[in-house]
């Protein structure tokens, strides 16, 4: 589904992706892991528009989105909820929803698939006229991703979904991600948390500095003594 070869990404004279090569199948879940620093913000910025590559190709179901605006790449089906949330604060709850179909012309079924959203995460159908930024941050996040679901994407790119929150909401949010997956959805995601990543994913990346130094089966990386020792505490 989707194909990387040879990203390069550069901030002014610092070269950030030295030559990715990475691909998602269709259905997969897929996580890059990493130390802060290595690249895989950057990565998935580049996927979704945000930033232009320098050098190599990204391809989705085999036609070029790399270097395209992030609209079109919203269009063409990769949604990205990003670290931090990045909700609209002084936006209602449903002004966010809507925000995440955008790109869309279809206003019945964009009102059938908030309504959707609001019965899967019903904390949000209950607070959809309360401003984003009152909610708390596992509400933001849900907020978040049922933004990402609002443009029916074919793929989701997750950077760092557990990231300041509770221990008990990192699990809710982990479950809700699994769930999207069982759906049908494609994801890509990044998170520091390595453990709970690989034990929901399909295959993994592993960067450093910029580069792809590790790739394969979720369980085989695991049980890897290099991830073990840098990412797993072990």
């Amino acid at each position: 589904m989707l194909e990387i070869t040879g990203l390069r990404v550069s901030y002014g004279p610092v070269e950030a992706l030295r030559g990715v090569d990475l691909e998602v199948g269709a259905g997969e879940l897929v996580c890059l892991l990493g130390a802060n620093g290595a690249g895989k913000s950057t990565t998935l910025r580049t996927i979704s528009g945000l930033l232009r590559p320098s050098a190599g190709t990204i391809t989705l179901d085999g036609h070029e989105i790399g270097g395209h605006a992030p609209a079109a790449i919203l269009a063409a089906g990769v949604a990205h909820c990003p670290e931090g949330r990045r909700v609209f604060p002084y936006m209602s709850v449903e002004e966010n929803l809507a925000m995440g179909a955008y790109v869309r012309g279809d206003r019945a079924a964009i009102a059938q698939d908030l309504e959707r959203v609001c019965t899967h995460f019903p904390i949000l159908g209950e607070r959809r006229r309360q401003a984003a930024g009152t909610l708390s941050g596992g509400e933001q996040q849900m907020l978040a991703i049922g933004r990402a679901l609002m443009a029916r994407p074919r793929l989701i790119l997750f950077d760092e979904p557990s990231l300041g929150l509770a221990p008990t909401v990192v699990e809710t949010t982990f479950s809700v991600i699994a769930d999207i997956r069982r759906q049908g959805t494609t994801v890509l995601m990044v998170e520091q948390s390595a453990y709970l990543a690989l034990a929901m994913a399909d295959r993994a990346y592993v960067m450093e500095t910029g580069r792809v130094v590790l790739s394969g089966a979720a369980r085989d990386l695991l049980g890897d003594d290099h991830v073990r020792r840098a990412y797993l505490g072990a």
